[in-house]
Formats: C-alpha cells, structure tokens, sequence
C-alpha cells in the first residue's frame, strides 16, 4: 500500500480520473436506477420499484451499464418511449445520496492540498454526465482546489491532446506531472505522454 510520502516530491501535477478512482461510480448509477423505477412506478404502476430496482442492481453487476435499458424493457415490458427518460437521468438526476470519496482517496488529496500541488481532474465520459456526477460529490471542501478538464472537449484519453493543453497551460513539465487511475486507458494515456503512472488501487488496502 502506498502514502502520498511514497511519491517523488518533485512532482508538482497530478492528474486524476473521477470514476471508480476518487469515487465508485456504482454509487451514482445505482441512485439513477433508483430514481428511474420510482418514476417507472409512478407512471405505469407496474413493475414495483423495488422489483425494478433490484433487476438493475442485478443486471448492471453481472453485464454492466451497457444495454441496460433493453434488458428491463425485455424482463417487465417497458415502453421504449421511456428509455429517453432513462437517458436524461444519467444527464440530470439530482441524487437522494451525496457521492463520498474513497476514504484513502480523500486522505491523499488533502495531504496533496497541504503541500500545495496541483491537482486536476481529466476524465472521459459525456462531459454533461460527468459534470453532474462533479457537482454531487461531497468534496470536504476540496473542490476549490481542483481543476477538472473533460477530455471528450478536446479528445478522449488515451489521446493526450488534453495533458498537452494542461501542460501548456499550467506551465508543467512532463516530469513534473502524475497521472493516477486504474485502467488501461490511463496507463496508455501516461505513457503516450511520457508522464509518470501510478495505479490508484496501490493507495488502497481494499483494492477499493
């Protein structure tokens, strides 16, 4: 398990991606699907919502988000008119449940924060989704030292058109930065760039 004094302190930038690497995005989805069923159930009465909450927690961990809709629609009937609505939420939804940092997540931006080091957020996505998923984390007053980039503005990771503008911008070298994720992309993404890669499990016991 690594420490934030286990990283070289001349690195001034560190680059983050938001999901499933500051927070589990499991938590964000699963309020959307609470919120779609609850809307389902008002609107046809049928299913229940906890039967449709329940066959999307179900369906999502075993095959993913992927063609989720379509899944529900098959198992109860659900009118395709509704898969809009099943869109929209992941663009707007306004959670029951504040979104909470992985704790060592948590610990390793405050000591970052402490010792003064840029800290940027450059994550993949429909940046509509991702800023919504941004404004309900519950930042423990960190967000005011964050810069968040969304790399489908500029172009996507792996490319690194986005560490480039970062780079320029901030006036950074290369080996002055960090980026931190847990997938293949940002790995790829870090290297393509020539900076360093550290995997964010490595900051967790849990593998969280």
């Amino acid at each position: 398990m690594l420490n934030y004094a286990d990283i070289d302190k001349s690195k001034k930038g560190y680059i983050f991606e938001l999901d499933d690497v500051l927070y589990p995005e499991r938590d964000y989805l699963l309020q959307v699907y609470y919120l779609f069923a609850n809307f389902i159930e008002f609107t046809e009465t049928v299913p229940t919502s906890n039967e449709l909450v329940s066959f999307l927690k179900s369906a999502y961990e075993n095959h993913g988000s992927d063609g989720l809709f379509e899944r529900a629609s098959q198992m109860f009937g659900i009118d395709e008119k509704y898969k809009e609505n099943f869109t929209k939420l992941h663009h707007t939804a306004r959670l029951p449940l504040k979104l909470v940092l992985y704790p060592h997540m948590l610990s390793l931006l405050q000591e970052m924060v402490i010792d003064r080091k840029q800290i940027f957020v450059v994550t993949n996505g429909d940046p509509e989704v991702q800023l919504n998923k941004i404004r309900q984390v519950e930042w423990n007053g960190l967000e005011q030292y964050l810069v968040v980039y969304f790399a489908d503005e500029i172009k996507p990771k792996p490319q690194t058109d986005v560490l480039e503008y970062i780079l320029g911008k901030h006036q950074l070298l290369r080996k002055e930065l960090v980026v931190l994720g847990r997938s293949d992309i940002d790995e790829e993404f870090a290297s393509a760039a020539g900076v360093d890669f550290v995997d964010s499990n490595d900051f967790s016991d849990q593998n969280s």
